[in-house]
């Protein structure tokens, strides 16, 4: 990314997009085109809603937190109509509740979910959703922000009908990109679609990626990022790349639950980021990621909207490795000691170093 920037209409560019545009597929895991849009995350979902929906159509939103809760949002703003399956935070959706929303609400034209909601730790059950979707003739609309690259999510072989991600999760690169791909069934819904677009018109981007071009002015710096990120991620290999995280997620989990902390979505956590409780020995839970980050100099991320206070975050996708975790939980030991929270000293790094060395020993 420091190297000098390509102008966006020139062959050098092309190339650059069309190495790209095919690295994409391959994380995807489908023979359509990915799109890629100069956006946030929350961009990409505002392109899906516009493209795949019309006014007045009815959907389901799966709200199972903050990030699920900015579907009902966006329907709403567009005059959308979301029939909301609110979660307990922590929990995911269990399929059959789903199935009776669908067979309740005859003619929904989509359901809207995140694979892995980043505010709680929880990971969906994508596949079944998906399923479901399908059978009663409704648009799977998936936000894989902080799953894509994380585990498994093979859009077509799932029948996933939308699916997005962003740059800054695990594709390790700053903010300001975001990817989105439609299976043939979304393409059609696009063609009917009657909300108002310009920008985010995804039939006007895909005609010029075709070309190995862009719709509008790119973000030619990160798209530089991009394509070392998928070399990299691509030379490791999908499967490892899916293993690594898990590995690392369950050895965030065990050093935790070492120190005496629970774990928010204990039976669906997610391999992108556990969610931690604050435990009833701390008063304040917002010193926690506020001294790791002041004393110790690692930034982790604490609760957000009711959650506030009550969880903090630790990551464990992208550009992470053991030993990453290890000094995580190292800072983590030392500002509960700091906060007076009793523990045997060293339990969580041990508790760690079990998993990933267990991870060395098989390779």
């Amino acid at each position: 990314m420091a190297r000098p920037i390509l102008h966006h209409r020139t062959p050098q560019f092309e190339a650059l997009m069309t190495e790209v545009c095919a690295g994409l597929q391959t994380l995807f895991q489908t023979r359509e085109p990915v799109l890629m849009l100069a956006s946030s995350g929350t961009g990409v979902m505002e392109a899906a809603v516009v493209n795949l929906l019309s006014r007045g159509d009815r959907v389901i939103t799966v709200d199972a937190g903050k990030f699920g809760a900015r579907w009902e949002k966006l329907c709403r703003t567009y005059g959308v109509e979301p029939i909301v399956l609110r979660c307990e935070r922590g929990q995911a959706l269990h399929p059959a509740r789903l199935e009776e929303a669908l067979a309740r609400n005859p003619g929904v034209k989509a359901v809207l979910f995140q694979a892995s909601e980043t505010s709680t730790g929880t990971r969906m059950p994508v596949r079944e959703i998906c399923a479901l979707a399908r059978r009663f003739g409704a648009l799977s609309i998936c936000d894989a922000i902080t799953a894509m690259g994380v585990f498994e999510l093979p859009m077509d072989a799932w029948d996933i009908d939308c699916l997005m991600t962003a740059s800054q999760k695990a594709l390790m690169l700053p903010p300001g990109l975001s990817f989105i791909a439609l299976s043939a069934r979304a393409w059609e819904a696009q063609a009917r679609a009657d909300l108002p677009r310009f920008y985010f018109d995804l039939a006007r981007e895909k005609k010029a990626q075709l070309r190995s071009q862009s719709a509008w002015t790119p973000a030619t710096t990160l798209i530089m990022g991009l394509q070392e990120s998928l070399r990299l991620i691509l030379s490791e290999g999908l499967p490892r790349v899916f293993a690594r995280h898990e590995r690392l997620g369950q050895a965030t989990r065990q050093a935790a639950r070492a120190l005496g902390l629970g774990i928010l979505a204990e039976e669906a956590p997610s391999a992108a980021v556990t969610a931690v409780q604050v435990p009833a020995s701390i008063n304040d839970g917002k010193l926690i990621p506020r001294l790791m980050r002041d004393r110790y100099d690692v930034v982790i991320a604490g609760g957000q909207d009711e959650l506030e206070g009550r969880i903090f975050r630790l990551s464990h996708f992208g550009n992470c490795s053991a030993a990453d975790i290890l000094t995580g939980i190292t800072a983590l030991e030392q500002t509960l000691r700091d906060l007076g929270h009793p523990f045997t000293a060293g339990a969580g790094i041990e508790a760690a170093r079990s998993v990933l060395s267990e991870e060395q020993q098989h390779g």
